[in-house]
Formats: structure tokens, C-alpha cells, sequence
């Protein structure tokens, strides 16, 4: 039987979500907690793998399994087991040829700045603080030549593996908060910080501290003109798009 659970969780303790051997992730203690019901190991896999102190408003994963527990006796254990800072949102039986991986169409994030003078400790790690003015309209004009398919080099990590950097952004707006904004961007698939250094990158056009040259940064490919990375504790997962039905 194969079981999909979907979740949210506060990333701000844990050191991401794949498991490392020693330290606490979202992966670990999920697992540690179906090894002890199945008194043997067990492996999640999840459809997005988030980094350390970044957050999931809807996350997925799926495990096999041989206990015979209905979706309802899932949802109640594993919430009574897993610590607060995991929640478990729903349960849902799948077929064993599903995988929450390669059955997403998309994912949407959410990163989220305050702009006051102080800082708000109360946000300590669910908030990115900035205490400069941001003007909107530069933000918004920066954010206009995401949208469509581009090679996203410049916008990628230097640590970034893949080869192959065309992603498919098909959302990116700006939500005015009581406090700050919100940028909210869906896309085909993302590269390692590529949120985070596109966040970092429309920030700094709103502070006046760059000009918005996004179309020409795309096209140049070039990682070194785009050096700084939005800190994580602002960076939410807030929607994974799984294929129709699910």
C-alpha cells in the first residue's frame, strides 16, 4: 500500500528537509517516527526537497507500507507523534505506481519581507527583515521579463549541478502586507536558490540600489551579476501542483 501525506511545517529548526546523518530534518524525523510504528526502516519521498530554515505551507511526500491503517488512523498517529513544528494536513491512499516527484506539474512559492525600522523578534525566522523603503512600481517593472520560459544561469547557484537551466515561470506578483510585501511566483520547476536570488535581486531594485536590467541579466548568463542570495527564514513552499485528481 502506498500512503501520501501532505503537510506544512516551520522550517526555522530544522536543517532542511532531506535527511543528514546528525542533524535534524524534516525527513528524518518523519521517518524515525513510521521506523518506530513499523519496527523497520522506512523511506519518504517527497516532492520538494526544501533548504535549511526554509518553510512549507503545502509539502508533499509518499511511503509504502505493509500496516493495514485507514487514511483517518494515519492522520491522528502521526500528528499525536510528530513534534509541533510538523503538521500533518491530510492522508491519502495512492496508487504504487504514483510518485509525488514525478507526478507535479509545478510549484508556487511565497517569500515574505517586513520593512520596519526594528526588528520584530516575534518574526525571528518566518520573516526576511529589510529596513529600507521599496518602491512597488520598480519592484513590479524588475518582475515583468520572469515571466515566460529563459535560461535562468543568472539566477541560479554557482553550486547548481544541473546543466539543462530553461525553467518555465508562469506567475510572479507582489502582495502589499501590513508590514511589508510578499512575492509570489509558480514555475514549471526551480533551480537551487533560484527564489531566493530572484527575491534578493527585485529587492535591491526597489531599494533604488540597481536598475531594473532583468531581460539583459537573463541573457547574459552570467551568476556573478547577481551575487547575493534572499536569506531563507522568508522562503515558503506554498503550493505543490500534483497531476489532476490528486
Amino acid at each position: 500500500m502506498r500512503i501520501m501525506l501532505k503537510m506544512s511545517y516551520n522550517g526555522k529548526d530544522f536543517h532542511g528537509f532531506q535527511y543528514q546523518h546528525n542533524y535534524r530534518t524534516v525527513q528524518g524525523v518523519i521517518e524515525a517516527v513510521l521506523t518506530k510504528m513499523h519496527k523497520s526502516g522506512v523511506r519518504i519521498h517527497p516532492a520538494s526537497r526544501t533548504d535549511r530554515g526554509v518553510h512549507a505551507l503545502e509539502q508533499y511526500c509518499h511511503f509504502d507500507t505493509s500496516l493495514n491503517l485507514t487514511t483517518d488512523k494515519w492522520h491522528y498517529v502521526l500528528n499525536r507523534n510528530l513534534p509541533d513544528d510538523i503538521g500533518i494536513t491530510g492522508v491519502t491512499e495512492i496508487p504504487d505506481d504514483f510518485h509525488v516527484r514525478y507526478h507535479s506539474k509545478g510549484k508556487t512559492y511565497r517569500y515574505s519581507i517586513y520593512t520596519s525600522e526594528a526588528v520584530n523578534p516575534f518574526l525571528h525566522g518566518l520573516k526576511t527583515h529589510y529596513p529600507h523603503k521599496l518602491d512597488k512600481t520598480r519592484m513590479r517593472e524588475a518582475m515583468a521579463p520572469f515571466m515566460g520560459t529563459h535560461d535562468f544561469t543568472s539566477f541560479s547557484s554557482a553550486k547548481a549541478e544541473i546543466v539543462n537551466k530553461v525553467r518555465t515561470i508562469t506567475e510572479f506578483r507582489i502582495e502589499e502586507t501590513d508590514d511589508g510585501f510578499d512575492f509570489v511566483i509558480s514555475g514549471s520547476g526551480f533551480l537551487y536558490n533560484m527564489v531566493r536570488i530572484i527575491v534578493a535581486y527585485v529587492v535591491e531594485v526597489g531599494a533604488g540600489k540597481r536598475a531594473p536590467e532583468t531581460g539583459e541579466i537573463i541573457g547574459q548568463k552570467d551568476r556573478t551579476i547577481v551575487p547575493r542570495t534572499a536569506p531563507a527564514e522568508g522562503l515558503y513552499l506554498e503550493r505543490v501542483h500534483l497531476d489532476e485528481g490528486f
